[in-house]
């Protein structure tokens, strides 16, 4: 990774934009002290993100398709049609 001061980069964004554009990370500073990396913007689908969140541990996966709740949950009191009917009048 490339590093570069924030005079440097406001000067020369264009350059740098270019790089990252290619691929590269540049570290940017401000002092001598890091402050930001810049880099490429990777789009992923839902199941790359899903799958690297599993291989991480922040998710389990066991297989298969989800089937849903297993028990009804039992609903009490008036239906939301009749509740928006009731409304209306």
């Amino acid at each position: 990774m490339d590093t570069v001061g924030m005079r440097e980069l406001k000067g020369n964004l264009s350059r740098y934009m270019k790089r990252v554009k290619a691929g590269e990370r540049i570290v940017v500073t401000d002092r001598n002290q890091r402050i930001a990396i810049i880099m490429p913007v990777t789009i992923e689908s839902h199941e790359e993100k899903l799958v690297g969140m599993v291989q991480r541990g922040l998710a389990v996966w066991s297989g298969g398709k989800p089937q849903g709740m297993k028990v009804r949950v039992p609903l009490y009191g008036k239906s939301v049609s009749e509740a928006v009917v009731e409304d209306r009048r």
